[in-house]
């Protein structure tokens, strides 16, 4: 699944594809993919596209909106003058298109975008833009580490003391966009192990956290994301925020760049975990 600067990378990539295009004809292939009336988005105008957490949305002209959400294997791939493509790549991304894995066509007035999904647990959805906010899908979610303050933060940890803090980190109701990989690097970057509880986490190092998620999660969007799980921004290319900047994810074996011990690779709230155990103390509230 895309990580919140993943799909940050998207959406800037596809805005400068389909911004102030107009949809001619939406054909749904298959009925699980899409969901409401096509005929409320035909023969209007996108207007902007926006990002709620890892949701895409797509603002039309007429006040409808279209809500996307690639999950596992979704893609988006734009085919015009020239071919885009974004999410999960495959053969896909080159090979003639509508084919099996296609679930949705939009087309344009000069191009037409395809909604591709092996797994199918992606989706489209058709609402009006003034009901995003209170959709159920994107109602649950929490603030973003932007929107949210160092005391927002740590109230919420107080009220979750038992989990452990990344698992917490992870729960996207408590604070929204940060997946595996950056919780990874917000608690390596804070200098706090993962499985420290949330109960024992202090408002100064609250405030770590929170820093850290920005300045990492702003790294990746600035890079073009991971492309952890293979996800690649809209013009086919990779981010490669994991080669530049990453300090511990997928780093197990090698050197800490803080301490020099080696990092290790544990499990914790059954995600596989990169930690310095030098630089990460399991007992330490400082």
């Amino acid at each position: 699944m895309p990580e919140l600067p993943e799909v940050e990378t998207i959406r800037r990539g596809l805005s400068k594809f389909i911004l102030q295009k107009s949809i001619t004809k939406i054909e749904v292939l298959c009925t699980k993919s899409f969901q409401g009336d096509q005929t409320q988005v035909e023969e209007h105008k996108v207007t902007s596209l926006k990002r709620f957490g890892k949701a895409l949305i797509i603002d039309l002209d007429n006040g409808i909106s279209l809500m996307i959400h690639l999950r596992m294997t979704g893609q988006l791939i734009y085919d015009g003058k020239e071919r885009y493509a974004a999410g999960h790549p495959s053969e896909n991304f080159v090979a003639n298109l509508p084919n099996k894995q296609t679930r949705v066509i939009i087309a344009f007035n000069d191009g037409v975008l395809y909604f591709n999904d092996q797994r199918k647990f992606g989706f489209i959805k058709v609402l009006p833009a003034s009901e995003i906010s209170s959709d159920p899908f994107i109602r649950k979610l929490a603030p973003e580490p932007w929107q949210m303050t160092v005391e927002e933060l740590y109230s919420r940890l107080q009220k979750h003391q038992k989990s452990c803090i990344k698992a917490t980190l992870l729960d996207q109701t408590i604070i929204c966009g940060l997946g595996n990989i950056y919780a990874d690097e917000a608690l390596f970057a804070a200098g706090i192990h993962p499985e420290r509880k949330s109960g024992s986490i202090t408002a100064e190092e609250a405030r770590a956290i929170l820093e850290s998620a920005r300045r990492v999660m702003e790294e990746s969007i600035n890079s073009g994301g991971s492309t952890m799980a293979t996800y690649v921004k809209a013009d086919g290319t990779k981010g490669d925020y994991l080669e530049k900047f990453a300090q511990v994810f997928r780093k197990e074996g090698q050197p800490c760049p803080r301490c020099g011990h080696k990092i290790i690779k544990i499990r914790v709230a059954g995600r596989g975990t990169h930690v310095c155990p030098h630089c990460q103390l399991k007992d330490s509230h400082a």
